[in-house]
């Protein structure tokens, strides 16, 4: 039963860390046209999760974590728009660093991994009941 439970604690990690991810792929996404306020500030800089792993000595098994978010440090695009309220001398705003074409991806990628992890987890779970029923 503690291999199965260990199962249990490791998908239930992956599918936290995968939700994390969704959270912080979706907020990307939606700043995706974000522009600062002022010419002299920057847009919405794109975030990206950073995922470390621990070892969880209860379970005796090493789990995953979305242990912080980075700034990716890509440059901003230029659109020339010199009526914006956020363009310098020369009529061009700054755009954030966001790609929805790779978040999207980002996302499709963090939902197939999360369902990988539910997916086991049902697995673990029914064999934990299988086992139950046989040593009734």
């Amino acid at each position: 039963m503690d291999d199965l439970s260990t199962a249990l604690q490791i998908s239930a990690s992956g599918m936290r860390a995968q939700s994390a991810r969704l959270r912080v792929v979706s907020e990307n996404i939606a700043n995706a046209q974000s522009t600062a306020a002022a010419p002299d500030l920057d847009p919405y800089r794109r975030q990206v999760p950073v995922f470390s792993n621990y070892l969880e000595r209860e379970v005796g098994a090493r789990l995953v974590e979305m242990s912080g978010v980075a700034l990716d440090p890509g440059d901003f695009a230029l659109k020339f728009d010199p009526g914006h309220p956020a363009a310098d001398d020369e009529g061009y705003v700054k755009l954030p660093n966001v790609n929805t074409l790779i978040e999207m991806m980002d996302l499709r990628e963090a939902q197939r991994s999360y369902e990988a992890n539910l997916g086991a987890l049902d697995t673990a779970r029914s064999m934990a009941g299988a086992t139950l029923r046989i040593l009734e």
